[in-house]
């Protein structure tokens, strides 16, 4: 059955540079309503853990050799997620190249993607394993001091519809040229830390399910914006936006 679902596709856990463990995450996110969430830890590019090495800074990622391990668990707290919450959990990763500065959220692909290869060649691993690609952030966030996806940015009308999705809201912003260019678009909390769980998040229609959703995000149909605030009634919302929907 088709349902307005409660839907954040960008989220960090201490597996990278989350402050929260997975299951505290989980655990979170199900005792709110949500109804689907990607956990998407970051895996860097070779260059820009090489520069933090240098520095002495440690900051924990996903790795090629870690990967599967990180799949695993995934896989694991994602049958919690149901059987605690009704909550799909979606495997993903953000692939994140801070030296050539493109970030893209990767959903249901289970194979490691090294972030140094080009944007085409990433969207086409991720096609190929039927995945979701998703353009993180493209215009430079308030609470950044560079600007981590400039390159998606500067080349957004040969890569517009290249991409599954376009965040066209992550975390506190609104991406305001993704919608000005009509692209194909969803809203993510991006969530490192707990004081980023009140941000904006995605409706999406759709069957509570992994294929049903993937394809509900590539139609990019009934799919609406919400910024999440304390407080808020998820039964109202849903009610709604169905009733909006059939105005």
């Amino acid at each position: 059955m088709e349902e307005w679902l409660l839907c954040d596709f960008h989220i960090h856990t201490e597996m990278s540079d989350g402050s929260l463990s997975l299951r505290d995450v989980v655990d979170l996110y199900g005792s709110h309503g949500f109804d689907v969430i990607a956990i998407t830890d970051h895996v860097f590019d070779p260059t820009y853990l090489s520069k933090l090495r240098e520095r002495g800074t440690k900051v924990p990622s996903v790795t090629e050799e870690n990967f599967k391990d990180y799949m695993k668990v995934l896989k694991e707290e994602q049958k919690r997620a149901w059987n605690e919450y009704r909550m799909l959990l979606i495997p993903g990763f953000e692939v994140t190249n801070n030296t050539d500065l493109y970030h893209i959220v990767v959903l249901d692909v289970y194979e490691y993607i090294d972030p140094s290869l080009s944007v085409e060649e990433i969207l086409k691993i991720v096609r190929e394993n039927d995945g979701i690609s998703i353009a993180a952030h493209p215009e430079k966030k308030n609470t950044d001091r560079e600007h981590l996806s400039k390159h998606l940015y500067e080349n957004m009308d040969y890569y517009k519809e290249l991409f599954d999705a376009w965040e066209i809201a992550n975390q506190y912003d609104l991406q305001n040229t993704v919608g000005l260019k009509g692209c194909r678009f969803v809203a993510n909390s991006d969530f490192h830390h707990i004081k980023h769980f009140f941000a904006w998040r995605t409706l999406l229609k759709t069957e509570k399910d992994p294929e049903a959703i993937k394809e509900a995000i590539k139609k990019n149909e009934e799919v609406a914006i919400l910024f999440f605030k304390p407080g808020m009634n998820i039964k109202k919302v849903k009610f709604e936006a169905h009733a909006l929907a059939h105005v």
